[in-house]
């Protein structure tokens, strides 16, 4: 499956291409500095990527076809970038009270590995401990968000042949083994086939926590009572309840009772994207 910007980057290499870039920012608005559009000459295959979408979006769009037609009657002749301010107001329809700046810029197959370098989103490293159901879901789910994920499971042959998105598989065992080599600041999800397996990974992250504390949320996939289980026997092997406290189980958002694996994953992933918001200090806006 082609990330957007995998996706644009092929096209470009055979048409031309106006890439919208939102600029500088003020107040609320639908998009985050950075936030790009792709968009090709024709209306049947639409844009690659979002600004934000409503009138904002279909403006945009508009001008930069308007721009690729110019540009399609003047061959040799080299276009040039241009910047809109906009304010979202009522004759915009849109709401939000914010301004921006979007930025137009004309762009052909020669731009692609500058592109490439310059569109590439910081990705969270995150470890999915487990192959099963749940664990699949999860990386269906994570696959267009900004996560690096690497997925390990102690069984042989475990990983689906089709990954989706930027995703590396890494066979351990013993399983636990592999939290030393996980990058820091990983986010950690555990959710293996055992229950044993799942006690050493956790002990694991508690031990890679009191030797370095570089390891961001840790995530444990099942109940109270299991929970409860698990931290009588951590305390057994020296961990404190401050140490213990570092550890999210049940994990996924308070009210989602569904145990669909899909409706999981939604919950999990976007308790994820709470913590990771929380840590750097984003945000969404409307």
């Amino acid at each position: 499956m082609l990330t957007e910007l995998e996706s644009f980057l092929l096209r470009l290499a055979t048409e031309p291409a106006i890439l919208t870039t939102v600029g500088r920012t003020r107040g609320s608005v639908p998009r985050e500095s950075g936030a790009w559009m792709a968009v090709f000459a024709g209306e049947t295959r639409g844009a690659i990527g979002t600004i934000g979408g409503g009138h904002l979006e279909w403006d945009a769009m508009r001008q930069a076809r308007e721009a690729l037609a110019l540009q399609a009657g003047a061959p040799g002749v080299a276009p040039l970038a241009w910047e809109q301010a906009v304010t979202l107001g009522p004759s915009l329809g849109q709401c939000c009270g914010g301004a921006l700046v979007l930025r137009f810029e004309p762009l052909n197959a020669s731009h692609i590995e500058a592109l490439r370098t310059r569109l590439t989103a910081h990705h969270a490293p995150l470890a999915l401990f487990g192959g099963g159901h749940v664990g699949r879901a999860i990386v269906q789910a994570l696959a267009p968000l900004p996560f690096d994920v690497t997925w390990i499971d102690s069984r042989d042959e475990v990983f689906p042949r089709d990954l989706p998105g930027p995703v590396r598989t890494e066979h351990s065992d013993p399983v636990q083994a592999a939290v030393r080599g996980l990058p820091s600041g990983a986010c950690v999800l555990i959710m293996s086939f055992s229950h044993a397996e799942d006690l050493d990974i956790v002990a694991s992250c508690l031990q890679r926590q009191r030797d370095h504390g570089d390891l961001g949320f840790i995530g444990l996939i099942g109940s109270a009572t299991k929970w409860a289980t698990f931290r009588s026997r951590l305390r057994q092997r020296g961990f404190s309840d401050a140490e213990l406290a570092r550890i999210t189980c049940p994990i996924g958002l308070p009210g989602i009772t569904d145990k669909q694996p899909a409706v999981i994953a939604a919950s999990v992933v976007a308790q994820l994207l709470l913590e990771t918001a929380t840590v750097s200090g984003g945000g969404l806006t409307a």
